[in-house]
Formats: structure tokens, C-alpha cells, sequence
């Protein structure tokens, strides 16, 4: 008798399990439903936002956006100031208002900038090239400015302001470096 019992509160509590395991997994499936739902309706409003604001964008002020972008990612107010432009690889040099701080901005990242100046052959082309983006060291301050952390618009606003400031355009990216040396 006891083992009878014994079975049947057993096979109870398995089954009371697998009914509450499968109520657990239909809650489940509906919660990761409903966060599908709100990613799409999510993506859908930028989408809408990003239309009805891409059609007037411009850049009437291409330092100044340079600055906005700089302190939204650094954290820094640097008050930049256009110092050169670099054709090849295509570099914008930008020193602080009070010549403190330098920075570079650059569409290659430092993987690339590193392969570039791991291809020269002679120890005499790095004097011969003036360009601060191949002679910059490995332990400086390396920033990644995209839609994520420069604006909702910020690849359309930046081939604006980089043709503004440098006369020469910039191909359609969605990324730009920037580098802070020491």
C-alpha cells in the first residue's frame, strides 16, 4: 500500500512538473513574441524618424559639428580648430583652441593604419610622408564614431562636413576613427 502511494504522489509530481514546464515554455515563446514585436516597431520609428529628418540635413557649421561630435565621444570640450588636411591616406588633423591636445580623424581604423605602415619597404618613406596618421603610436586614444554614438544621422551629416572642410570627398562610410594622441 505504502508503495503504491508512494508511486502515485511520484507520478503526481511528475506530472504537475511537465504541465507546469510546459506553461513556463508557452510563456516563453509569447514573451520572446512580444520582444520581437517591440524590436520590429522599434526599428520601423527610427526608420520613419530617420526619412522625414534625412531629407534636410545639412552641415552649416562643419568645425562646429566636428566639436559636437568629439565631446558626445570623448567627453572632452576640445574647442578644435582645423590645423591640415592629408590626402593619402585622407586625414583630418584638428588641434585644441589652446594647442594642448591634437586629434586626428581618419575613415581607417587602426588595423588598417597599422597594415599600411607595416607594408613600407624603406625606413626613408616614413620621413618623406608627413601624414601624423602613419607615425602615430599604438597606446593612443582610439574612438569609433558611428550612428551608434554620433547621431541618428551622423552618416549622412559627415561627408557634408568633411567636404566643407577639406574640399574632397569622402566615399559614403558609416564609420569614422578618431585619434587622440598623448
Amino acid at each position: 500500500m505504502e508503495i503504491i502511494l508512494a508511486i502515485v504522489v511520484g507520478a503526481a509530481v511528475i506530472f504537475f512538473g511537465a504541465l507546469i514546464s510546459m506553461g513556463n515554455e508557452r510563456q516563453r515563446k509569447a514573451i520572446d513574441g512580444l520582444h520581437e514585436q517591440i524590436v520590429l516597431w522599434a526599428m520601423q520609428d527610427l526608420r520613419i524618424k530617420r526619412e522625414r529628418l534625412a531629407r534636410d540635413v545639412q552641415v552649416n557649421n562643419p568645425i562646429e559639428w566636428f566639436n559636437k561630435i568629439t565631446a558626445k565621444v570623448s567627453g572632452f570640450n576640445l574647442n578644435l580648430q582645423v590645423v591640415e588636411f592629408f590626402d593619402n591616406p585622407q586625414t583630418l588633423v584638428c588641434a585644441s583652441a589652446d594647442g594642448t591636445n591634437k586629434v586626428i580623424f581618419s575613415p581607417l581604423s587602426p588595423t588598417e593604419t597599422h597594415q599600411i605602415n607595416r607594408n613600407k619597404r624603406s625606413r626613408l618613406s616614413q620621413y618623406s610622408d608627413r601624414n601624423p596618421l602613419l607615425s602615430i603610436s599604438r597606446h593612443v586614444q582610439v574612438y569609433e564614431l558611428s550612428v551608434l554614438n554620433g547621431g541618428i544621422l551622423f552618416d549622412l551629416e559627415l561627408p557634408l562636413a568633411w567636404k566643407s572642410l577639406t574640399n574632397q570627398e569622402i566615399e559614403q562610410i558609416e564609420r569614422l576613427w578618431m585619434y587622440m594622441p598623448n
